[in-house]
């Protein structure tokens, strides 16, 4: 599997620069967009999670800012005219849920307990939110996983961890892929 976007540094309309309609709380939360090419004919499931390991210096921790399970490759659009076999669109984030209902998304770092004074709205908490890096440019990490089947138990607002056990646990892993991008400060 090959994970690739039209950039290697997140544009500022699903980043720390995004404009104001762009965003809750001052939180950006429109998904960037993404291909993923060369993916094994056996896949049937899409799971991924996007996060910032240069966080844990900051916060002591690697945020987590969107983490999605469950989406079926066949309710995906193919655009035979384009020459990347599936893309994610641009604000798949907050569409996904009317489009592919059985697709499920996982709870941000802005749900942790651990933080006070951040919004509760589940908008910014169980799905995604943009690169915010206060001290410098990030690297931030896309990956993909690709299974026969559904993972079992996950609902709606997941934490990451129960997603990566279920992958851990899945007999019917085939395929997986990254792509690192840069959010600027």
């Amino acid at each position: 599997m090959k994970i690739s976007a039209d950039f290697t540094v997140i544009p500022d309309a699903y980043a720390k620069a995004a404009p104001p309609e762009n965003c809750i709380d001052g939180t950006p939360i429109v998904s960037f967009p993404f291909y993923i090419d060369e993916l094994d004919p056996s896949v049937r499931f899409l799971h991924w999670e996007f996060v910032d390991p240069d966080s844990i210096p900051v916060c002591g921790f690697q945020w987590n800012h969107w983490s999605l399970a469950n989406l079926p490759v066949d309710a995906l659009m193919y655009d035979f005219n384009d020459s990347h076999a599936l893309a994610i669109p641009a604000d798949f984030s907050r569409t996904v849920s009317a489009m592919i209902p059985e697709t499920v998304q996982g709870r941000t770092s802005a749900a942790s307990p651990l933080l006070t004074g951040r919004s509760t709205d589940p908008a910014v908490t169980m799905h995604y939110n943009g690169p915010y890096p206060p001290d410098r440019d990030h690297d931030y990490f896309l990956h993909v996983w690709g299974t026969m089947a559904p993972l079992a138990g996950l609902n709606q607002g997941f934490w990451l961890n129960e997603m990566e056990r279920a992958l851990r646990n899945d007999d019917g892993l085939v395929d997986q892929g990254g792509i690192f991008l840069t959010g600027k400060a």
